[in-house]
């Protein structure tokens, strides 16, 4: 095909990714960067230059409709000049030569992204995307044809994105590379300055110089989560016997379910396990209740879960009982936002095990409110996004304060529950 001229100008340092890049790479960078043009742009030319047959390439968003919002103009822009190109608004795709294919995705609706291969994918704003769309289906459909990934985006905390990107380096196989506002030089100094008193300093560090220490703004459990990291209380939390152990869920339809594992002594509350899983039915949970070692007191669901469906006319309490689930219990209906003070008053009593509960401890430490772009202020309503899940579930378990027998406090080492 003769040299298609797509109107694309890159900057110095956006011309610098796209010689530099590798197979899997990580480009942390400040807001206005310019990330999603470079990451559209790569997907463009290399459907332009794949030889493979109908090549496919996919940006992900944390949410659809961000991906629309932010990307799908510059999509038809910049494929508009390639002769023949087809564009779906409906599906977001941009369909050119020879088969090959560019679309926008949301990690908002993972099950919608499995059963596809790609040879390309960007991961814009990964802080904010869950990691298992990364582990689970991503990273699998680009097995069979070779397939690269580029996670882009701005720190939020120390989380998966972070671990992303410390894990690289080094790699021959994965390109790194952090771009801080005080060293492109893209934005002007006295903008950056207004920007800096108005944001203030952690927000600052955060978008413009790109720091994965920077306190995220908006959420409601990090400073508690932090708190309890100083003080020992998230470390080694070994299943002890002679207690019962607890669950407490929160129950998805088409996204994920999550548990929470936990057993109680006095006012000390050990959480010893999390699961999260999406795209099963609640067989797959009742089983992995069931392949735990524990002895079971109860179990917690949502008030939802006396809902019946209907299409089946039972609700998700009476599926799992004929599943063999006993001593359930509903947890009695309260508003998020006394749930979340019940989160904040029980968080400081427990006890979390750092590795089993991994996936939930980040989840609790980025949840967070909504923010308003017109208003430029927080909502007083939680963001629904990956952390959701495991934060409704611990929500439901602050709120039910399930006990059990006393016994003799366990003194805690530095490694954990002996």
């Amino acid at each position: 095909m003769p040299t298609v001229d797509t109107g694309y100008r890159p900057r110095a340092l956006q011309a610098e990714l796209h010689r530099r890049v590798k197979r899997f790479n990580v480009v942390v960078t400040h807001r206005r960067f310019g990330k999603t043009v470079f990451g559209l742009n790569e997907c463009i030319d290399r459907a332009l230059t794949c030889q493979l047959e109908r090549p496919r390439y996919a940006y992900i968003a944390p949410f659809r409709s961000q991906a629309k919002s932010i990307a799908w103009d510059y999509l038809k822009a910049y494929t508009a000049p390639i002769p023949g190109v087809e564009h779906n608004e409906a599906e977001l795709r941009a369909d050119i030569f020879r088969g090959a294919r560019i679309q926008l995705f949301g990690a908002d609706n993972p099950q919608a992204l499995r059963g596809m291969y790609w040879d390309g994918v960007i991961l814009d704003e990964y802080a904010q995307i869950s990691p298992q769309v990364w582990s689970e289906i991503v990273r699998p459909a680009l097995s069979d044809r070779n397939g690269w990934a580029i996670f882009t985006g701005t720190p939020m905390g120390r989380n998966h994105f972070a671990k992303v990107l410390q894990d690289a380096q080094g790699d021959p196989l994965w390109y790194t590379v952090v771009h801080k506002a005080s060293q492109t030089g893209i934005i002007a100094p006295e903008e950056l300055e207004a920007a800096h008193r108005a944001m203030g300093d952690d927000r600052y560090e955060q978008e413009y110089e790109c720091s994965f220490d920077a306190a995220i703004q908006g959420t409601y459990y990090s400073e508690i989560i932090r708190r309890l990291e100083k003080e020992g209380q998230i470390t080694g939390v070994s299943y002890e016997p002679k207690l019962e152990t607890f669950t407490a869920w929160d129950l998805g339809i088409d996204d994920s379910t999550a548990i929470w594992w936990m057993q109680n002594v006095g006012r000390e509350v050990r959480i010893i396990d999390y699961y999260e899983g999406s795209g099963v039915g609640l067989d797959h949970y009742v089983k992995v209740i069931r392949d735990k070692p524990y002895v079971y007191g109860g179990h917690f669901l949502p008030h939802d879960a006396e809902v019946r469906e209907l299409g089946t006319g039972q609700s998700r309490m009476e599926t799992l009982a004929s599943l063999g689930l006993r001593n359930v219990t509903v947890v009695k209906r309260q508003s998020v936002e006394d749930g979340i003070q019940a989160v904040r008053n029980y968080l400081p009593r427990c006890w979390i095990d750092a590795t089993k509960c991994a996936r939930g401890i980040e989840a609790l430490k980025q949840y967070r409110k909504e923010w308003d772009d017109k208003t430029q202020t927080f909502r007083q309503r939680p963001l629904h996004d990956w952390t959701s899940h495991a934060s409704d579930a611990f929500r439901y378990l602050s709120l039910a304060k399930p006990t059990t027998i006393k016994w003799d406090k366990i003194k805690y080492p530095a490694s954990g529950i002996v």
